[in-house]
């Protein structure tokens, strides 16, 4: 079951179409097709939380809730859930909106990732107290 108790504080950062170089062998979309999507959709969150450069250090969560096919329109719905000295907590939701039935979005997974800010040199860098 999705998580809906923050759904009023998410926000769409991430919209992409399943296509067919995104299948496994057996024309299926391929589950770390999917993972890089959320990936990219808790990154964009994250780095404006930061105000730069982060990196994924964890997943630590990710359900797969329902398959994905070819000609999905997967959008990703990200929050921040928690925010360190370093890190940065984001809880991401991903929804397809099926070819045949374009007014129903079904969630197709969701992913609590941690993201660490970086400085220039690469290294962990803390988050600015300005937010």
């Amino acid at each position: 079951m999705p998580d809906t108790e923050h759904a009023a504080h998410r926000e769409m950062t991430y919209r992409v179409v399943a296509m067919p170089a995104d299948t496994n062998a057996y024309g299926d979309i391929f589950g770390g097709w999917l993972m890089s999507q959320v990936d990219i959709a808790g990154s964009i969150l994250a780095i404006r939380e930061a105000q730069g450069r982060v990196a994924t250090v964890a997943i630590k969560e990710f359900r797969f809730l329902a398959p994905v096919s070819v000609g999905d329109l997967i959008s990703c719905y990200a929050e921040i859930r928690r925010r360190g000295k370093s890190s940065i907590s984001v809880h991401v939701v991903a929804e397809a909106c099926r070819q045949l039935d374009a007014h129903r979005e079904t969630v197709v997974a969701d992913a609590t990732l941690v993201y660490v800010a970086l400085g220039e040199d690469g290294r962990p860098r803390h988050l600015s107290s300005a937010r």
